[in-house]
């Protein structure tokens, strides 16, 4: 099974990227935001994979840039209901820490925001994520009959400038995608008022 590819970024798509490996080019499913944070075309790129097998399809590779998201998207696969499609769009929403909050929350609506995820289905995806690890934190279910108020946690840079882009009618995935490029870009010591001109220069290209 492939854990990880290393080689030049061919080509990105909609929903993929191509990574040439000595030659051998690998077609990886990715979800928005790991798409938009990825290198130019033509520079080197380096993505750990989850390997899949249907008789439909064949295989099929998925591709993060961390292992925390390669962990987060392979413990939602374990959850009936949730294929690769809406794991990556609840991973899209949602990085692994963001997402371990939202279980620890009982946040249902956060994870429903996710394209393609019903309330049901959020709800199943926050009961059965209690207690499960998600990149590296594991949130332990409490026990009947306790209830722990948990503080959402402190707003990130890259969240307050999602949040001021959102405010401007900007699509949440797109808002993502453009702050992940303005961080990239700036770094993370960037002072919010340029992370919101460089996310929206990002927007306008």
């Amino acid at each position: 099974m492939i854990g990880r590819l290393r080689g030049v970024l061919a080509e990105v798509g909609e929903a993929d990227c191509l990574i040439d490996c000595a030659g051998v080019g690998y077609m990886v499913s990715c979800g928005a935001r790991t798409l938009g944070r990825l290198p130019a075309p033509g520079d080197e790129a380096t993505v750990h994979v989850h390997s899949q097998w249907s008789e439909d399809a064949g295989p099929r590779l998925y591709g993060f840039l961390t292992r925390d998201e390669r962990r987060a998207f392979t413990t939602l696969l374990a959850i009936q209901g949730v294929g690769p499609k809406a794991a990556l769009a609840v991973l899209d929403v949602l990085p692994p820490g963001e997402l371990a909050g939202a279980v620890a929350r009982e946040d249902k609506a956060a994870v429903a925001r996710a394209n393609g995820v019903g309330p049901k289905l959020a709800l199943r995806i926050v009961t059965e994520l209690k207690g499960k690890p998600l990149g590296d934190v594991t949130f332990a279910p409490m026990a009947p009959g306790v209830h722990v108020e948990i503080a959402p946690p402190a707003p990130s840079l890259a969240g307050e400038a999602v949040s001021a882009l959102l405010g401007l009618g900007v699509a949440e995935v797109n808002a993502r995608r453009a702050v992940d490029q303005a961080l990239i870009r700036l770094g993370d010591e960037a002072e919010l008022p340029a992370v919101i001109r460089a996310a929206l220069q990002e927007l306008g290209r």
